[in-house]
């Protein structure tokens, strides 16, 4: 999923909270400790209304996730645990049974039912609806009936109900990730509300059938904050061990870290770069740290004047060789980044470090600035190298880095092009009209290394950013899901990934061990793609927590 490097995406300023007549009711006490504590967390803005089909980045994925659960959910170091399926069966990995979990209501009180699964995926694929997660449909049968440009049809032959609480799946061939996939955002029910009032109206007050619900009808102050309470009719396996949540947007992670430091914020997933040398000092058992499913990147629009063709793949190649990672990483994240060698994580099962044609990954500034020359031949390089970024996350100081190493490489202009939020950015990014590079990082949504690919690289995906095509790519990932053995499909990932070494259509620069920490009498953890395990957060009495 799309991501912010945990970007916060408003200011939370006494401006903006007078000017809303909204309160945060600045501290601890006012949230609780116990069992039903109210914890705070920092989040941000989302892009878009909170419809799980058109949310495919981080700010607004966490909330999503929290409002509505799936037939699967993700256990803290990614293992799926069924919740609202009862049981998922293939033989084949191509043809599944789902049986729902009876009884399970949506928060507006009617039953979450096959029909609510079905008509939420076809939603999500047909092409009528524009949904930027429809391309995670793709393995089902009849998906290309409906995702075809101009398609009237609404409905994919694979997708069966057969009763009140079981449906059918037929994918087109084998997938060896479908099943695993099947807790994640895209793939969760919607409920007959959302068909009758329509996507935009629902997603600014969406009803689920997940661990929380909206706190109520002004839960979402834009900007500022968005609440959510316990589900008291929450049938799944991850209850939540506190009353509810407070996503917090910060101006800044530095910010957020003070706040967290005096005890005014409970939860931070994301320590800035400003104090990752001395918060495990300063915040002791409260610090948290854990190698996450993340990675950070360059995208380099196809579109953009002299970014197409061979000349546009020697240019990527040659940024790519002017940026000395390791430097980066140990200058200013203080090792807490791991400098790339492929386009996943090497947390994942079948990460390999071998990838071939990788070592354009590794600083050579000879070899970049021959690569430069040979792509001038082509077409003599104009203007300057600008990447993009939201100035409300915490990316100037190695955007800086990375552009000097370009510039001083190359003898070419490069900086960095801050925009305000997040959101600018990513609407800019999704609506095709940037005209600059853009950095950018991919968070696992289950724990696959094809989960990191297909949606960022397949034609069409709906995170392609770079608007990259290779049917060379798209056949040997395809290859890979129809693999069914688990090392067979590693080994198949990673060729495919030896063409994306070679067109480089992002550029990737580090994966991460995720730094956060809590407050005092907090208790948390960060899970295995770095997001905090919300559902199991605790805050005791701080008094008690904090005496000896």
């Amino acid at each position: 999923m799309k991501w912010a490097a945990r970007a916060l995406c408003a200011a939370v300023t006494g401006a903006v909270l007078a000017a809303s007549g909204c309160s945060l009711e600045g501290a601890r006490g006012n949230y609780g400790t116990g069992p039903d504590a109210i914890i705070t967390v920092n989040g941000g803005e989302p892009q878009n209304g909170l419809v799980p089909t058109n949310t495919n980045e981080n700010m607004g994925g966490r909330v999503v996730d929290s409002l509505f659960t799936g037939l699967y959910s993700y256990t803290a170091d990614g293992t799926p645990m069924l919740a609202n399926a009862e049981s998922v069966d293939t033989t084949d990995n191509q043809h599944y049974t789902v049986h729902l979990v009876r009884d399970w209501t949506f928060t507006d009180g009617t039953p979450v039912r096959a029909e609510n699964y079905v008509r939420a995926w076809n939603f999500g694929a047909a092409t009528v609806n524009g949904q930027l997660q429809q391309s995670f449909f793709s393995p089902i049968e009849g998906y290309d009936g409906v995702a075809a440009e101009g398609s009237a049809l609404t409905e994919m032959s694979g997708l069966k109900v057969v009763d009140d609480y079981t449906f059918t799946v037929r994918l087109t061939s084998p997938n060896i990730d479908f099943k695993l996939g099947l807790g994640f955002t895209p793939f969760k029910p919607l409920p007959d509300v959302f068909f009758t009032e329509g996507a935009a109206k629902f997603g600014e007050h969406p009803v689920g059938n997940g661990p929380y619900m909206l706190k109520g009808p002004d839960a979402w102050l834009h900007n500022v904050k968005l609440d959510v309470v316990r589900n008291p009719n929450y049938k799944g396996p991850d209850k939540p061990k506190n009353g509810g949540l407070s996503f917090i947007f910060y101006s800044s992670f530095d910010t957020a870290y003070t706040d967290l430091e005096s005890g005014n914020l409970d939860v931070l997933d994301t320590v800035p770069v400003s104090a990752l040398g001395t918060y495990q000092k300063v915040l002791g058992s409260r610090a948290l740290t854990k190698p996450t499913a993340q990675n950070m990147q360059l995208g380099i629009p196809y579109y953009l004047p002299h970014f197409s063709g061979e000349e546009g793949r020697l240019r990527r190649a040659a940024i790519s060789m002017a940026i000395n990672r390791p430097e980066i990483i140990k200058a200013i994240f203080r090792g807490a980044r791991g400098a790339a060698q492929d386009f996943t994580a090497r947390s994942l099962p079948g990460w390999d470090p071998n990838i071939p044609g990788n070592d354009v990954l590794k600083f050579d500034p000879v070899k970049a600035k021959q690569l430069w020359a040979q792509a001038n031949a082509i077409a003599p390089w104009s203007g300057s190298f600008e990447v993009a970024y939201n100035s409300d996350g915490d990316h100037q100081t190695w955007i800086d880095a990375v552009s000097n190493q370009v510039k001083n490489t190359l003898g070419i202009d490069a900086h960095g092009a801050p925009q305000p939020t997040f959101k600018q950015v990513r609407d800019a990014i999704t609506k095709r009209t940037i005209r600059t590079a853009f950095r950018s990082g991919w968070q696992g949504d289950y724990p696959s290394m094809i989960e990191f690919l297909q949606p960022q690289f397949v034609t069409g995906a709906g995170s392609n950013d770079p608007v990259y095509s290779s049917p060379a790519f798209d056949a040997k990932l395809i290859e890979a899901e129809r693999a069914l053995d688990p090392n067979q499909s590693y080994a198949l990932v990673n060729r495919a990934q030896a063409i994306l070494m070679h067109d480089l259509p992002v550029i990737p620069l580090w994966d991460y061990t995720a730094a956060g920490g809590v407050g005092p009498g907090v208790k948390a953890q960060l899970t295995w793609n770095g997001l905090a395990d919300f559902t199991q957060i605790t805050k005791g009495d701080v008094a008690e927590s904090t005496k000896g």
